[in-house]
């Protein structure tokens, strides 16, 4: 059987998770390495990534772990520098780093904001810049970036730095595909709605329905058609489509994964 990427070498950052099971950054080292890539999992805490290696390597995959903080503009020259060196490539970069934090303007203390603009998009922005010339250099690549249904619509909480920033991260791939076009790079965004990832259970019930996790997952299953929460795999899954071959005409563009959610008016 032939896999997509055999050969390729693909960094992902925020490859680690808060919790057991399938988040977004996991799911998609894993879904690569099932497809014969070589994994540059990133993560700025180490130990969060046990678990992706564990099952890339029970099954033969090809995983290398990177601590590193995305929102550090030196570290992550290093680091993607590094990864050029011992390696020759970097086929594929998928940026899955992100976070949330509740409030409005009034709320919201300005130095949250400026966290959240920094975890969410400047992670991005200097992840581009240095990425960019080695793909430009090597003939191509394809960068996949994760945004959320938070920045295209209301997803039931005050959240207003995390839905400008994913917002942002919108247009920026949208404004990055265009300007790399002729140079064989595509830039794409997955728009995950409201899945079920660890971060659920380890993060979000805290912060809006008290600590009750079924009370926040009938919340948030209220809000999708299809009737059921997605998880990191529906994510991954749109991820590895975007960044293959059989995209090859497809950039500037966004995959919303949200159950149908985003497609209804209420």
């Amino acid at each position: 059987m032939t896999h997509r990427f055999t050969g390729k070498t693909v960094l992902i950052t925020g490859a680690g998770s808060v919790g057991p099971g399938w988040g977004n950054g996991r799911a998609a080292a894993v879904g690569f390495a099932a497809e014969g890539a070589l994994v540059i999992g990133v993560d700025r805490d180490l130990a969060a990534m046990d678990e992706t290696a564990e099952r890339i390597t029970a099954e033969g995959g090809q995983f290398e772990r990177l601590g590193c903080d995305v929102t550090d503009h030196a570290a992550i020259a290093a680091m993607v520098a590094g990864v050029a060196a011992r390696h020759g490539r970097i086929d594929v970069l998928v940026n899955n780093v992100g976070g949330s934090a509740r409030g409005g303007p009034v709320e919201m203390a300005e130095e949250v904001w400026d966290l959240q603009i920094d975890l969410n998009l400047k992670s991005v922005f200097l992840t581009c810049k240095h990425v960019l010339p080695i793909m430009e250099a090597q003939g191509g690549g394809a960068i996949v970036n994760l945004a959320s249904t938070s920045g295209i619509r209301w997803t039931g909480a005050a959240q207003v730095a995390y839905a400008a920033s994913k917002a942002a991260v919108i247009q920026l791939s949208r404004v990055v595909a265009v300007q790399y076009a002729g140079r064989k790079i595509r830039v794409n965004t997955v728009v995950p709605g409201q899945m079920h990832t660890p971060m659920v259970e380890a993060r979000l019930a805290g912060q809006r329905t008290g600590g009750d996790v079924g009370a926040l997952l009938a919340q948030r299953l209220a809000r999708i058609p299809l009737g059921f929460a997605g998880d990191g795999r529906d994510t991954a899954a749109a991820v590895l489509f975007l960044a293959s071959d059989e995209a090859r005409f497809i950039t500037g563009t966004e995959l919303v994964v949200d159950g149908g959610m985003s497609a209804r008016c209420d």
